[in-house]
Parts: structure tokens; sequence; C-alpha cells
């Protein structure tokens, strides 16, 4: 048993959506809490406990985080369907566990060492203030999972210079990467070669119960996935790398985070580790994308679940 806490930005992608669908249908993983970061938390903390809710999941903690980067040097970019679909008028009263997202991190580990494992998959903002408060967290956790940042090998100079969730708190990325943590760093050169489609959303709609259907509903409703009919599945492959890391290809990399320059803050850049520069991070530069697609579908879309 895989005990895991889920730190996200749920609402700005479905991607966050799908991924926590994916923890709720994979029996491998005990949910230990789900942390909400970056913009409006309140909200986010309201939709992780909304689909918690529908699966049945009534006693796992959510907690709302920080809402602005760290030097707030950045407007909090914010665009996306927020709620629409999955929140109603009755939801308003669903709220977060009276402690902040950085104190239960700091608390779950540190309570539990070489136990939790840490799936960050927004901007690393709690992740950060958590270490900034307790560094011996670091050592602590059994693994931290980050999707985030871009290689941008010969092969895919079409990626953007800057990923979201490290452009949206460079100096955040810089704290974590800088920590010593064990870090599986999952980046959009292998997350773009994933997709979701139409069929696969209806696949998901036919296991028939409320869950399943919001989740359906969440991608469904997702406007890039309605403009070009797919999106990319970038965070449910960062979960799904901590029960089989074999799907992607793996390479131990020194990645350091710019914090700086008109084009490049929040810019992963990454080296082949040396002796005076050590790998502090392992990173996934491919997937068998069609294994992926299949592996995640089958256990999201399950009609017995466990």
């Amino acid at each position: 048993m895989i005990r895991l806490t889920l730190d996200t930005d749920i609402g700005t992608d479905v991607d966050d959506c799908l991924a926590l669908a994916l923890i709720l249908t994979s029996p491998e993983f005990h949910l230990e809490g789900v942390t909400c970061v970056y913009g409006d938390v309140l909200l986010r903390s309201r939709m992780v406990r909304k689909l918690l809710n529908l699966r049945g999941r009534t006693a796992t903690p959510v907690f709302a985080g920080a809402s602005q980067p760290l030097l707030e040097l950045l407007p909090v970019y914010w665009a996306g369907h927020e709620g629409i679909g999955l929140l109603n008028e009755s939801d308003h009263t669903l709220a977060p566990e009276a402690d902040h997202a950085v104190d239960y991190l700091v608390r779950i580990v540190m309570s539990n060492p070489g136990q939790i494992h840490l799936a960050a998959i927004g901007p690393l903002t709690n992740v950060a203030l958590a270490l900034k408060r307790e560094p011996r967290m670091a050592q602590a956790l059994a693994g931290l999972t980050i999707m985030g940042g871009a290689c941008r090998g010969y092969e895919s100079l079409h990626i953007n210079y800057v990923e979201h969730n490290i452009r949206c708190d460079p100096e955040a990325a810089h704290i974590v990467f800088s920590s010593g943590a064990p870090i599986s760093l999952i980046p959009l050169d292998a997350t773009l070669q994933t997709r979701i489609r139409p069929s696969d959303v209806e696949r998901i709609r036919s296991a028939g119960t409320p869950f399943h259907v919001a989740v359906a509903d969440q991608v469904a409703l997702y406007p890039p996935f309605r403009a070009r009919g797919f999106t990319h599945l970038h965070d449910p492959l960062a979960v799904a790398t901590i029960l089989a890391p074999d799907l992607v290809t793996w390479r131990a990399l020194h990645v350091d985070v710019e914090t700086g320059g008109r084009l490049t803050a929040g810019m992963t850049l990454m080296r082949e580790p040396s002796d005076g520069v050590p790998a502090n991070a392992r990173v996934a530069l491919s997937v068998d994308a069609a294994r992926f697609e299949e592996w995640l579908l089958t256990r999201i879309a399950a009609t017995v679940q466990p």
C-alpha cells in the first residue's frame, strides 16, 4: 500500500481531476489527504471535496494552501471552467479542514518518516513553504513526484520554453529542486505524447456511477478538449508513474530552475550530472503512450471498483 498525499491546483486544467480519479480507482493507493494550491484555493478545495464525496471518501481530509506565489511577482493565471458542471448551489457549504495545507504537509510527513509519497501536480508553492518550514521533510519523504517543466531536447523544440506549473512560481520550484528530496519529474516532453479522446470520455461515463459521470463531464466541458477533440494527460501520467514506473523512460539529471529572464523565468534547465553537479531528479523523457492510455482508462472506467 502506497500512502499518498496529493497537492493540486485542480480546476485550471482537467488533468488534475483525472489524476485524482486515477488515485481513487487504484487500490494500491491509500490517499492520506489532499492539499490545494494557487489562486482560489477554497474553490479548488470544494471541487476536491465534491469528487471525494461522490466516490464515498468522506473521511479523506482536504486542506487549502497558498493562494499566491512566494514572491508575488506574477499575477495568478486563471483560465478554464473551474467547478462548472461539478459544483452546484448546495456545494457552497463544502469547506476544507481548518489547518493550513503547509502545516498538514509538514505534520503528515514528519510523523511518518519514509512512508509518505507526495504527488505535486500544481505550482510548487505549498511544497516549498513546507520544506522551508521543516527542511528535514526532504529526507523524510518516501518520494516526491512532480508534474512540471520541460527538457526540450532536439525532438521536442515545439514545446514552450516554460511549463505552466513551474512558471507560476519559479522561486518555489527552485527551493524544491534544491532541497535534496527524492524527486521524480514528469515534464512536458513525456506528457504531451498522451491524449484522452471523446471515445475515452464515453468509456468513463459508461461506468454509470455519479462519480464517473462527474469525471466524464469535467473532461467533456474542458474548453481545450471541446475545441480540439482531445486533451493531454499531464497529471495522470505523473501519478501513474508511482504505480508503474516502467511506463516511461527515466534519466537521472541535474535540474536547475531559472528565476529571472524576460523569456525564461520558470524554465527548467537539465543537464547530465557530474561530480560537482549531482543528479537531483530522475526525469521521464518518453512514454509508451498507447500502453499508458489503455492502462489509465482500464482503471478509471472499470465498472467494478475497489
